[in-house]
């Protein structure tokens, strides 16, 4: 018998105190905080949705890997494990651990990079548009055109533009395009899943011109869920194999371990070129440390490569898409307008929609991210044009595609009623929505501007 409710397929071993705070508290918080949730501390917290980067609980097996770490400095035997569990999952036979996701962004797209470089994906995060600027390259988004589109039901939102690909490769000519990027699944896109016929496309045309393809693939196993029950001919798969499946399309990939890693900390970069292998390798031990820690523990590494298996557990990836699932359709019941279908990693509030009458130079995404915490202490991200907005020479800006607020779910740590309280708090959001204003930012960097960046209320 099937029965509906989807349980946590765990025991809670330990517990963490959330203190409770009052809205005014919140209120002066936030205001201290320069009404950047990047700025308040994880005490002024409650639920914390910011992202699902190393904030994963790790289960009674990680921990006990932590105990049996090696921490030599060259060829411990942590690391032994994690190279045979990356060999065996990517099929890739260079590995380079780094302390997480960014660090091997910077050292791959430091070594492809350059000024008069392209790099194209089907969305830049963050951190990675930000690596590949700051070397003097420049970074293109082509997203399949019902990526933007947020209330679409589409399988595959997180495509990229085949087309649009070919296109731009013989614009730029293929020796300038320092690699074409796949993110598995679409951070910045809404969460939204790539199909394997979409990988298959790219590396043909690849291939077809001599461009190197990698894989942004920190949500590789999440993605593999949705394969598997969207695309037919993968129904019999188990999560693993599409997994490698994809792998072997790339010519290497890029992995954050802090998400499908179920680790909180930790990284690395997989590649097949042994030429390109060793000119990382070497910025690797520049920056990082030696080829056989990259800045990691021996403990982190054994945490790394009990996450990597425990991730694609069917029991463990049917709950965490269907609780991230779950969010989402009772919000979009009660009307808030969301990225349709639901992601596996996050929920996104279109909150362009949801406020409508704050224009887009008043950033509603942040907005919506400073009520939330106001109201529920619940911290989330704005991912729109206060993270990927840009200006004009005059300094007006060029908003974001779109503009979302992320939830993101840290893995293994929120129960049921948690998920509950953050439906009744978007009851009052709804309720309020009208006396929302805008916000002005007072502060910013160049770069990755929405960590730091101060902002006042309209």
């Amino acid at each position: 018998m099937t029965y509906k409710t989807i349980f946590e397929p765990f025991k809670i071993k330990s517990v963490e105190p959330i203190y409770i705070s009052t809205e005014k508290e919140r209120e002066s918080y936030i205001k201290d905080a320069f009404y950047n949730p990047f700025l308040l501390t994880s005490h002024q917290v409650m639920i914390d949705f910011l992202t699902d980067s190393g904030t994963s609980a790790m289960s009674a097996n990680q921990w006990a890997g932590i105990m049996i770490g090696d921490e030599s400095y060259a060829g411990a035997s942590s690391w032994e494990h994690l190279h045979s569990t990356i060999k065996d999952l990517t099929g890739y036979h260079h590995i380079l651990p780094t302390h997480q996701g960014r660090a091997a962004e910077r050292i791959l797209y430091s070594v492809l990079g350059g000024k008069g470089k392209t790099f194209i994906s089907n969305t830049h995060f963050d951190t990675t548009r930000a690596n590949i600027e700051f070397s003097g390259a420049e970074a293109i988004d082509i997203p399949v055109p019902e990526s933007t589109q947020p209330r679409l039901i589409h399988p595959f939102k997180g495509n990229m533009d085949i087309e649009k690909l070919e296109n731009l490769i013989k614009e730029k000519g293929a020796e300038n395009i320092g690699c074409v990027i796949l993110t598995v699944t679409n951070n910045s896109g809404g969460g939204q899943p790539v199909s394997m016929q979409n990988a298959k496309d790219i590396k043909a045309v690849c291939s077809k011109y001599g461009v190197k393809f990698f894989l942004d693939c920190c949500r590789i196993a999440e993605n593999a869920y949705f394969i598997k029950h969207r695309e037919e001919e993968y129904k019999d798969k188990t999560y693993k194999e599409i997994a490698q499946e994809m792998f072997s399309l790339a010519d290497g990939a890029v992995m954050s371990a802090k998400k499908d890693g179920l680790a909180n900390m930790g990284g690395f970069l997989a590649i097949e070129d042994e030429k390109l292998s060793e000119k990382c390798s070497t910025l690797l031990i520049i920056t990082e440390g030696f080829t056989t820690y990259g800045g990691l523990s021996g403990r982190d590494m054994e945490a790394i490569s009990i996450g990597l298996k425990e991730i694609f557990e069917p029991d463990y990836l049917r709950y965490r898409i269907k609780s991230t699932e779950y969010l989402g359709e009772h919000l979009n019941k009660m009307g808030v307008p969301l990225m349709l279908p639901i992601g596996g990693h996050a929920v996104y509030i279109d909150a362009k929609e949801l406020y409508s009458h704050i224009p887009v130079d008043q950033y509603p995404g942040q907005a919506l991210a400073c009520e939330l915490y106001i109201k529920g202490g619940i911290r989330a991200v704005e991912i729109g044009s206060v993270m990927f907005g840009k200006y004009t020479d005059k300094h007006k800006l060029i908003p974001a595609p779109m503009e979302l607020v992320r939830l993101a779910i840290p893995r293994r740590v929120y129960t049921q009623s948690h998920i509950e309280y953050v439906i009744e708090v978007f009851k009052k959001i709804m309720e309020d929505k009208d006396k929302v204003t805008g916000m002005d930012i007072t502060f910013e960097t160049l770069f990755l501007r929405h960590f730091t960046a101060h902002f006042k209320k309209r």
